[in-house]
Parts: structure tokens; sequence; C-alpha cells
């Protein structure tokens, strides 16, 4: 049974173990502190602190401070595993380093963010971050910057299982160190070296890699990389059956984690003290070491899980206020622009009341010269239509004078054709009764007498006259007669211009030298010629014409 517990124990143990550190075994870490110096500060005090100085040298327009403060933000996060923020925050950080040039610092800042991304189970992308950063450390020939980043390259290939790649890199790293001397960079690739030829199980390099670690890190290393050289001798140690020297090696680094109080070191070296103590077969010391390892990991569990929940706490409530004040400045912004368009618009409608007001102004004086134009003009075409008018009643007076003239006229030589004719028919009655007799001598004058009086009967020369000065009387007469016949004959036309003057049948068949039967039948080829129906008026019609 009480093996049965001790096995129970140290399986619950590995996965406690496993779960809260395996981002921490054998990897290197982030670069803004040794990982005890992190344990000895409050991460949601600092972050609170690091986001004020980001927002003051953000006011400051200071944006090499403000990438330094992200930097530190995203480690933080890293130490409590909030890898997205974290890896949000570097990247801003990279951005900036970036935009100001600052190659140093934008090399250091993808190595962390390669971090991140392998962390992150994207092995692709930590690689080409860190092969960024390795072509800038060789172009400012910076070969400490060089070995970092050979060792992480090495790492991943390790953690990939491509060993033969791991061992090309940690030896590039080894060279690298060489060159700059630095024991500390040097005894973490032998630590590397040793981890990559344990995954092999090759306990013996292992162990001399180790060792030679454990010897430059004591010449001035940081104590937390020691424990973990001292945790690795003792597992090869323990691997390879030699539990005593295992046992040495663990309690070295048991003490000193207990000096530095690290919890995290002190949980890791006392399992591995109750995994030596259980294959030695003192199951009692490993039930107490255990026990003791589980304690220490439940401690550190609590303390880590309260600080991320400070983290938390704190990141929200920043959230929360940065939230507060966007929307504060939203709204102020928002009453600015607002106020802006309220002032545009009250200026617009004063530019726009003054404008229609002076347009309304230039209207008006407009109107008035137009109004004063066209009165002028008014007064002027008045001032010529009374003229026109006047000309025009002088014109209209001077025709009804001719047109007086001319009827008289018209009317005197109508009487006149009358009387000759009326002369003309007395003396061919007295003719006519002359030639009856039987004086034989004068019959041949008067017969010469009778032809020269009929021949006067069908002279034109008056009715030429007559039709001129009808026309100027009744002007478009004719025109307007012959729309309706345009085959009338001069015999039409002069009954059509006798009948227009309302002359007795007596006279018109004395004018026309033709007897009143002669007329009656002169009218009725008229009437059929002019398609006048039965019983319509010949006068009438001609009248309206």
């Amino acid at each position: 049974m009480f093996v049965m517990r001790f096995l129970l124990l140290l399986f619950l143990s590995g996965l406690l173990s496993g779960s809260l550190f395996a981002q921490n075994d054998n990897l290197p870490k982030l670069q803004l502190s040794d990982q005890d110096e992190y344990e000895q500060i409050r991460p949601d005090s600092t972050f609170l602190a690091l986001k004020d100085a980001y927002n003051r040298a953000i006011e400051k327009k200071d944006p090499m401070a403000a990438a330094t403060c992200l930097v530190q933000m995203g480690q933080i996060c890293f130490h409590l595993g909030h890898f997205p923020q974290a890896l949000d925050y570097l990247l801003q950080a990279g951005d900036i380093f970036r935009k100001e040039g600052d190659h140093q610092q934008l090399a250091s800042n993808l190595n962390d963010i390669g971090m991140l991304y392998y962390y992150n189970k994207q092995p692709e992308l930590s690689r080409r971050q860190y092969e960024e950063a390795l072509a800038i450390y060789h172009q400012l020939n910076n070969n400490a910057g060089v070995a970092v980043t050979y060792g992480k390259i090495g790492h991943l290939y390790e953690k990939q299982q491509h060993y033969d790649s791991a061992f090309l890199y940690q030896r590039r790293a080894l060279n690298a160190y060489l060159l700059v001397d630095d024991k500390k960079g040097m005894s973490k690739i032998y630590e590397n070296i040793g981890s990559i030829y344990e995954d092999l199980a090759r306990y013996d390099s292992a162990s001399y890699y180790f060792s030679r670690a454990l010897d430059l890190n004591m010449q001035g290393g940081e104590k937390i990389a020691r424990i973990e050289i001292l945790n690795n001798l003792g597992d090869v140690l323990r691997k390879t059956g030699h539990y005593t020297e295992a046992l040495f090696q663990t309690r070295n680094a048991l003490l000193l984690a207990l000096d530095l109080h690290e919890q995290r070191q002190l949980s890791g070296a006392y399992r591995d003290l109750a995994k030596a103590h259980h294959l030695a077969g003192a199951n009692d010391s490993a039930f107490y070491y255990l026990e003791l390892s589980r304690q220490y990991l439940l401690r550190t569990y609590s303390d880590e899980n309260s600080k991320q929940v400070a983290l938390l706490q704190t990141v929200y409530d920043i959230e929360k206020k940065n939230n507060e004040i966007d929307r504060l400045q939203n709204v102020r912004k928002t009453t600015r622009i607002i106020t802006a368009a309220i002032i545009v618009v009250i200026l617009l409608l004063v530019a726009m009341g003054i404008l229609i007001i002076s347009r309304q102004r230039l209207k008006l004086r407009n109107e008035q010269i137009l109004r004063m134009q066209h009165r002028q003009i008014f007064e002027t075409e008045k001032e010529l239509m009374e003229a026109a008018l006047q000309n025009k009643q002088l014109q209209e007076g001077k025709l009804k004078e001719e047109l007086e003239v001319r009827s008289r006229e018209l009317t005197t030589h109508t009487l006149h054709i009358i009387q000759k004719n009326q002369l003309l028919e007395e003396l061919r009655a007295r003719l006519d009764e002359m030639v009856k007799d039987d004086k034989r001598d004068q019959k041949k004058q008067l017969k010469q007498l009778l032809s020269q009086i009929n021949h006067s009967f069908n002279h034109d020369q008056y009715w030429v006259d007559f039709r001129n000065i009808f026309e100027q009387v009744h002007q478009a007469f004719f025109d307007n007669l012959k729309k309706y016949c345009d085959t009338l004959t001069s015999n039409d036309l002069r009954l059509v211009a006798l009948l227009k003057m309302n002359m007795e049948s007596n006279d018109i068949a004395t004018l026309l030298g033709i007897s009143q039967d002669s007329l009656r039948v002169v009218r009725y080829r008229l009437r059929k010629k002019l398609n006048l129906q039965q019983g319509e008026s010949l006068t009438a019609f001609i009248q309206s014409l």
C-alpha cells in the first residue's frame, strides 16, 4: 500500500509540475529579468505602473519609451502564461522599433516573439522571427546577439527532435560566445548540448556537458541556472544508477533553492530527491520528499494563480478604464464635433442670411432699375404707339377721303355710262324707226350710224376704267370671288361688280346693253358657276364677299 501511495503521489506530482512548469524546463527565459527577480515583484502593480508609464510616453510622443513599456508588459504576461496578450504587446513594440530604426531592440524583440510563437505551437513562425533577428545581428556584427539567436534556433530543433540541426546551431552559438568570452552564455549552451545528449540517452556525454556548464556557471553565472544544471546532473546520475551522487547534486540544488526562496525549484528538487530515494529503496524518505514537493508545488501553483488573477483583474480594470476613457473621449469628440457643426451651421445660416439679404437688396435694386427702364420703355412705346395711332388715323382719314372720292368718281362714272347708254338707247330707237321708213336714200347712212352706236355699246374702255376704280374701292374682292370660281368671264365680272354696288336690274341691263330677259339668263348662269343652291340669294352672296 505504501508503495502504491508513493507511486500515486509521484504520478500526481509529475502531472502538476508538468502542467505548470512545462514551459520553464530547459527553456531559455525572456530577457526582461531573471526568474528570481520576477518572483520578488507583484505583477499586477508592476503591470499597472508600466501601463501608466506607457500612457505618459504616448502623451509625450516618446515612441521608444512606449515600446520599452510594451516589451516589459509583454514579458510579465509571458511569465504568467498569457501568451496571446504577451504576443500582442511584443508585436506592437516591434512595429515601433522597426519604424524608429532601432535594429538592436528589434532583433531582441524578434527573439522574444519567436519564443512566444514556439509556445503557441507555431514553430514555422518562430523560426521566421529567429532568422530575421539573426540577419540583423549579423548586419550589426553583434556576436552576442548572434549567439543568443543560434541557441534559440538549436533549442527549437531539439524540441522538434531534429537533433543534428540542434547540435549544429548549439555549436554555432558556442563559437559565437567564445568570440565575446561570455561564460554565462557558454554555460547555457553547454547545458543545452547536455540536454540533447540526455534526450538521446547518451548519459556520459550529457553528464560531461552538464559538468562543463556547472563549472562555467560557478565562475559568475545565474543562480537559477545553476539550480537547473544541478538538477540536470542529478537526473543523469539517477538514470545511470548513481543514486548517491544523484542525491548529492540534487541536495546542492535544494540548498541553493532554499537560499533563493525559489519555490518552483524547491518543488523540483524535492521531487528529484523523492525519485532518487525511491530508486534507492528508501520509500519512506521518498514519500516524505514527494509530499514536500507537492506542498511547494501547490504553494507555487497558488501563488501563480493569485498573481494571474491579480494581473487579470488589473488588465480588466485597465481595459475598463481605457474603455471608459475612450467612451468619454468619444463623447467629448462627439460633443466637439456637434458643437463645431452647430457653430458651422450657425455661421452658414448667418452667411446665408446675409447673402439672402444682399441678394434681396440687389434684386430690389435691380427690380427698381428694371421698373424704371420698363417705365421708360413703356413711355417711349406709348409715345410711339400714339404717334403711330395718329399716323394711322391720318392715313385712315386720308384713305376714307380717297375712298369717298373714288366712290363719287365710280358713281359719277356709272351714272355717266347710264346716261350715255340711255341716250344711245333713245337714238337707236329713233334710228330703228327711220330705218323702217321707205326713204331709201337715207337707209345706208342710217345703217352706218346704227352700226357705230352698237359698236359703242360694246366698247370696253369705260369698263376698264370702271374696274380699276372698283378694285381700289373694294380691295381683294375679285380674289375672294375666284376662291369660289376661277372660270368667270369678263361679262360675269361686270355683272358681279354691278350687283356689289346694289344697282337695280333695269340699270344693270342698261349698262350691260342687254334686255331684262337676257339679264335673267346671265344671272342664272352666274349662279350655276358659283354653285349656289336654289333659293339662295345671288346678291346676298356677292355682298358677303
